[in-house]
Order: structure tokens, then sequence, then C-alpha cells
């Protein structure tokens, strides 16, 4: 006969998190009970001379292992797991959060919540432009760039990193600004916002009209598994799929690199017109033409007056600055141990924006030159509220909603 190990996971996970890879979950237990896990995607017989390992569709790190008697044949169709608490228990989630280093984790959002009906709670005044606001956020970055690029031109070799580090967060207020045109939230002129995003972003050698169609699914479908643009689980039967190269790139970007991963989002989803419908590539080509011009024109240009040296000092080093605060930002923003991603027929638009969305506090100076965007959870729940109101949109959800975020 096989015996069987009670088989244990490193971290208890919410079944929602995938709920397409089980069949059968036993309902009712209470924590510290094993529920039955059946895997109805690997039904395999093995013939073993040592041990085997159920092979799951997550990337649940596995500790215990079903061993197999030697010379046997055995079927594989269920394995012991324990059962975590609900995020509906007060104590399990105070002890996650200070696990996780959360100030809070708010009570699951209830079903019968509709985005709109947060929408609705919030003042009328923080969906309010103000053009002399909205225009100080551009001289904000603008200045503080300047002031970037004059320390990296003056600072000694040992303090050239500080100044990178400066003028990196000053140039993500830029990618904030265009961020904030591509929502309609940063001027009642389209044709203004279209010209000013397009601009903003050029310094990051991002195409404006490529990231704005992209980011929108992202906000359609936050957490929604396969769907979302950003940072989201990648499912198991793809990843045996690619070839090693690719797996170890997987394995560096989300590990010791993911600091910089964004780099790979931006090559992959924006420069191939065949990811945008034949509507959306014209504005797409304008783009890509500002783009590459932009690059054409400014690269050679920096390298005839300061060589090759100047443009890794002056172009390469506050460009990786901002691919840093675009990871990070972008990966604490939605990516959480307790933030479920759920297919499509789970998923749930108010638990997702609501509950799924973190709001981070940083040093006042980094919230200032990147324009608050650290301020995310409104964002999430009406793009049209600009930057400048974020925090007045923060404090009316601390209000209703609070025991929720």
């Amino acid at each position: 006969m096989a015996r069987v190990a009670e088989f244990g996971l490193e971290k208890a996970f919410s079944v929602e998190c995938f709920p397409h890879r089980l069949n059968e979950v036993n309902s009712g237990s209470r924590p510290g009970q094993y529920a039955l896990l059946k895997m109805p995607l690997y039904n395999s017989k093995r013939r073993s001379t040592g041990t085997a390992l159920p092979k799951f569709s997550s990337s649940v790190n596995q500790k215990s292992n079903v061993s197999v008697v030697s010379g046997m044949w055995r079927t594989i169709s269920a394995v012991a797991a324990p059962i975590a608490p609900t995020l509906n228990d007060p104590s399990y989630r105070e002890k996650l959060a200070e696990e996780y280093g959360f100030t809070q984790i708010g009570d699951p959002v209830p079903p019968n919540v509709t985005l709109k009906n947060v929408i609705d709670s919030f003042p009328p005044e923080v969906f309010e432009i103000d053009n002399v606001k909205a225009w100080r956020t551009v001289v904000i970055s603008i200045v503080s760039y300047v002031a970037g690029l004059f320390m990296i031109s003056k600072a000694p070799w040992y303090l050239l990193p500080l100044a990178w580090a400066w003028t990196g967060t000053a140039i993500t207020g830029f990618f904030v600004i265009g961020h904030r045109c591509a929502h309609k939230s940063f001027s009642n002129n389209k044709l203004i916002e279209d010209i000013v995003g397009t601009l903003a972003f050029l310094p990051l050698i991002y195409p404006y009209e490529p990231w704005r169609v992209k980011h929108d699914r992202h906000h359609a479908k936050t957490n929604m598994l396969v769907e979302d643009t950003a940072w989201h689980p990648v499912v198991k039967e793809e990843y045996d799929e690619f070839p090693p190269y690719l797996q170890l790139a997987l394995k560096l970007a989300m590990g010791p690199l993911r600091c910089w991963a964004s780099i790979g989002h931006w090559l992959g989803w924006h420069f191939q017109l065949s990811n945008f419908r034949p509507s959306e590539q014209n504005r797409v080509k304008i783009s890509l033409a500002c783009v590459f011009a932009f690059r054409a024109i400014g690269w050679p240009l920096i390298i005839y007056k300061t060589g090759i040296v100047g443009w890794v000092k002056f172009g390469l080093m506050p460009w990786l600055g901002y691919h840093f605060w675009m990871s990070t930002f972008t990966m604490v923003h939605h990516t959480a141990p307790h933030i479920p991603f759920k297919d499509v027929k789970n998923w749930n638009s108010a638990q997702a924006q609501l509950g799924g969305t973190v709001h981070c506090d940083y040093p006042r100076w980094i919230e200032v030159l990147c324009h608050d965007i650290s301020v995310h959870i409104p964002h999430h729940i009406s793009q049209k509220i600009p930057s400048y109101n974020l925090r007045l949109a923060n404090e009316s959800l601390r209000k209703k909603t609070g025991d929720n975020i």
C-alpha cells in the first residue's frame, strides 16, 4: 500500500486565490484543521523506487512528500493541507498585519458593496481640476529634474549615487504627470493632456499611447488572474512550458532583480503593434514615432557633448532610478500575501479596487517629487481624482470605509 503523509504548507493560503485549481475543499473547518485538496489537473500514476511529489498548480512550497512503496503503482488524487483562518477574523488580520509589516489589513469588502457606492461617497470637490495646482506639479518635476542634472554634473564620484537617486525620483514625477493625463484628470482640455502626457513620457523612453491603453486594462481588471497587466502570479502550467532561459529570467525578475522588473514590462508590452487593436494603432504609431525621434536626436547629442560616460551618468542611471520606483510602486500597490488574484468568475470590482489596493507611506520628499502616487486606494476607486486631491479623497475613505482598507 501507499503511505500518504500529512501535507504541510509553508504559508497557509486562501482558497479563493486559486479557485480554478481546486476541485473540492472541505468547508466549515476551523483554524488548525485540515482540508482535502483534490487535484484535477494532475491525477498521475507514477512508478517509483523512492518518493513522489504531487504536482500542485500553485507556487506554494511543499514541505512533506507523498511516499510510494517501491515497485507499486498508485494514483495520487488528494492530500491533506491546513486551513487558514479567514480574513473575517479580526485577530487573524491583526496577526497578518504584524507579520507582513502593515499598520492595518482591512475587513473584507462585503459582496453587496459596488464601486459606484464608494465613488458616490466622495465629496464633489475631490474631482475638481485646478489648473494652477496641475501646472505646479509640472514645475516641481522640471525644477527637481534640472537640479538633479546639476548635482550629477558637480558631484564627485562618491556622491553620484545620491545625485542619481534624486534625479531618478524626480523623473518619476514626469511619469505621474503623464499618468494623470492618461486618466484625463490633468486638464479640461484633452489635446493639452495628450501633448503634456507625450512630452512627460519622453525622458523615460516610454510611448504614451501604448502605455495608456495597457494601463486602462489594469484598472478595468485589477488583480484578475491572467488579465491584469501589472504584477500577477505566473500560472504553473505556463511556466513549465517556458524554455529554461525564460524560467531563469522570470526567477531573477521576480527575485533579486524585481526592483527593475518594470524594464521587462516596458519592453514586452509597448513596442509591438500586434499588441493593439487596429482602431488603436494610429495613435500608437504617433507615440512610437515621438519616442524614436527623441532617442534618435537626444542620445547622439548627449554622447557628442559628454561621451558615453556622460550618457551613462546623465541618462542611463537616472532612468534606472525611475524603473526602481516604477517597479516598487506598482508591486506594493496590489501585491501582498493576503490580497487574492481571482479568476473572472469570482472577481468583484469593489473588492479588487478597495480591498486589493495598498496605501503605503514613503518619506515626504519622495511623495512630493512623485506627486502622491503612493496614495493609491482612492485612485483605484476613481481615476478622475487629480493627484493633488488624493489625500482629501483618502481621508474621506478612512472616515466612511476605513475598516475595509
